[in-house]
């Protein structure tokens, strides 16, 4: 029996018929009881009433369109819904720079006692980014007798035998292990006929009867286990099963074997002071179940997306997740930089990987589910920005986006998820779920509004606003970061406003669907259907500025409210224009010429 965090949940095993832990994965399902004390009840009623107080207030404000400033024309105005807004970002951005400032001031020791396995999930990866993440996983600063490597790769074909012999050729001074596995832990079918599967089958002769005795377990399953926990460095090429049937092979392996899992996935470079870093803090509060890095794209220069996706990445973890770290209540630990405490990881990996939706069985969003997992059991999560990796990115617009759904996807599916566990931890998380949850909602119902019942100033000034905020994160950004780079964060609002708004709404609708939504880099993207939700809001947004501009032609611009709106809409035009020129040509000087090898911006000695 384990008992969780104080006033959280008792998980009872007695009831399993496990006799061996390798046959966890057939036993019966792990029994939760809920003993709830009366102040659980309470901090449940409280943390649902603050979640019903925030939506409504968000609610309110966005209806009442209470303007706090406008100016003679009213044409110029701030409302109480857009201070909200600004109020959000003042308050988050605050409590990132104490989490942050406080990272830097803390020097927290390290015991070196504690056992970790880095794990490496792989599938179809380019050949030199494997070898980058390879070198970089066997220069980690940490004891060797500490720390053991696991990569599984999800794919047992001739055209993914590559991979395994590159493993082999990084490690080939330390104690390896290799494996091709024709099955994974969850496709072992003994009860098909023979030619169907590597079957172990006896055959006696009875009563002029053949009898078959078939094995009820894959033998390849122990085989892991102990190649696992008697290599330091091990490789198994497994069936193709999607990338949580690659993470649980690793988690399964292990057992009970290391204190603490890291992730890591094989289009990474890991500084060498990354794995220590995220050790250091875990070791510091036993109220830690997960800490993850400060994760940064390593093909910035490779294209425009893999640019803004390296700004955009620089914000999500050293502001929100700094804000979420401050509060213990980190809502996603990345999978490319990520470490769990391995006794409570496997309580629930069972539950973790059985996951489902609407009764589908889940197979995207493995890194936010493991993360809410640990949540769901009171534990807080973590980030260290000392911590550090470097990871691809797609470069190409088709490859983003299906990558953008696949996460969206996940988003949504686990903040239902996540909203069981409120109450277990700082109002912050409720709180910045409630208006990230409705936030892409407003801005649909906002855009939508101002292009169907605005003329062309209301359209133009929703631009104007959108750009105006966007630059003043991107200036708070590059006061924080201490980098002018971050000024071209700016434009992120644009590509936010045109590709992800739209794939919000077809994530949603496809929720179901499950896949790994990024191909592997060896293959070129078939999937067009992301295009699609795109299309029909680009028609949406040219059928509200063509009703605008029908709706102008007929009013009289010789009355003095539109001779009053001339000159905004001449100014306002201008201004727009020239921001753009402006950042283009920067980006073009700028970027181009001092960025076009990653190595201008990041040097990781390997």
């Amino acid at each position: 029996m384990y008992t969780g965090a104080p006033g959280v949940a008792i998980i009872d095993t007695s009831s399993s018929t496990v006799t061996d832990k390798k046959d966890a994965s057939c036993a019966a399902p792990v029994k939760v009881q809920w003993k709830e004390s009366p102040v659980t009840v309470l901090r449940r009623i409280v943390t649902v009433l603050f979640a019903l107080a925030v939506a409504g207030a968000v609610l309110a404000a966005y209806i009442a369109g209470y303007q706090i400033v406008w100016d003679s024309s009213k044409l110029f105005s701030f409302g109480l819904y857009g201070a909200f807004l600004v109020f959000h970002l003042v308050v988050q951005s605050f409590f990132a720079y104490l989490e942050q400032r406080k990272m830097r001031s803390r020097n927290l020791e390290c015991s070196y006692t504690k056992t970790v396995a880095l794990t490496i999930s792989a599938y179809q990866e380019d050949a030199d980014y494997l070898r980058q993440c390879l070198l970089s996983v066997k220069n980690t600063k940490y004891p060797s007798d500490k720390l053991r490597i696991v990569m599984v790769i999800d794919g047992n074909s001739a055209d993914d035998r590559y991979m395994l012999e590159l493993f082999r050729e990084v490690f080939s001074d330390d104690d390896v292990g290799c494996l091709v596995w024709q099955e994974n832990y969850h496709t072992w079918k003994p009860w098909e006929p023979p030619g169907s599967g590597e079957l172990q089958l006896s055959t006696v002769e009875a009563l002029g009867e053949m009898y078959h005795e078939v094995a009820l377990d894959d033998p390849g399953k122990s085989e892991v286990e102990e190649l696992i926990r008697r290599h330091r460095c091990v490789c198994i090429m497994q069936k193709w099963g999607g990338k949580r049937e690659v993470m649980y092979t690793a988690f399964k392996g292990l057992g009970d074997s290391v204190d603490y899992v890291q992730v890591c996935d094989s289009d990474t470079k890991l500084d060498p002071l990354a794995t220590l870093e995220l050790v250091k803090v875990l070791e510091s509060d036993e109220r830690y179940g997960a800490v993850g890095g400060d994760v940064r794209i390593l093909n910035l220069s490779e294209s425009y997306i893999s640019f803004m996706s390296s700004l955009r990445y620089w914000m999500a973890f050293n502001v929100e997740r700094a804000c979420q770290s401050f509060f213990d209540c980190v809502s996603c630990i990345s999978g490319p930089l990520g470490l769990y405490r391995n006794d409570l990881l496997q309580l629930f990996l069972e539950s973790w990987y059985n996951q489902k939706f609407l009764g589908t069985h889940c197979t995207f969003g493995d890194d936010r589910h493991l993360t809410n997992r640990m949540l769901s059991i009171g534990y807080a999560t973590k980030y260290t920005a000392r911590s550090k990796c470097y990871t691809e990115t797609p470069g190409q617009f088709l490859r983003w986006l299906n990558q953008q759904i696949r996460w969206t996807k996940s988003y949504f599916r686990e903040w239902l998820y996540n909203a069981l566990w409120w109450h277990k931890h700082h109002l912050w998380m409720t709180y910045e779920c409630v208006v990230a949850g409705v936030f892409p909602f407003f801005v649909t119902a906002t855009v939508l509004e101002l292009f169907y019942k605005g003329g062309l100033w209301d359209i133009l000034w929703i631009l104007l606003c959108i750009q105006i905020i966007g630059l003043i994160k991107a200036l708070y950004a590059c006061l924080l970061r201490m980098d002018l780079i971050m000024v071209f964060m700016s434009l992120y609002a644009v590509l936010y406003m045109t590709s992800l708004l739209p794939t919000k709404y077809f994530a949603m609708l496809t929720m179901t669907k499950s896949s790994w939504g990024t191909s592997g880099r060896k293959k070129i993207v078939g999937n067009y259907m992301p295009l699609l939700p795109l299309s029909i809001w680009a028609s949406i947004l040219l059928g509200g500025f063509s009703y605008a501009c029908y709706k102008e032609s007929r009013e009289d611009w010789t009355s003095p409210p539109k001779k009053a709106e001339i000159p905004y809409l001449i100014y306002g035009t201008v201004a727009y224009v020239c921001f753009w020129i402006v950042m283009i040509g920067m980006y073009w000087v700028f970027f181009r010429r001092c960025c076009r090898k990653r190595a201008d911006y990041y040097d990781i000695n390997v």
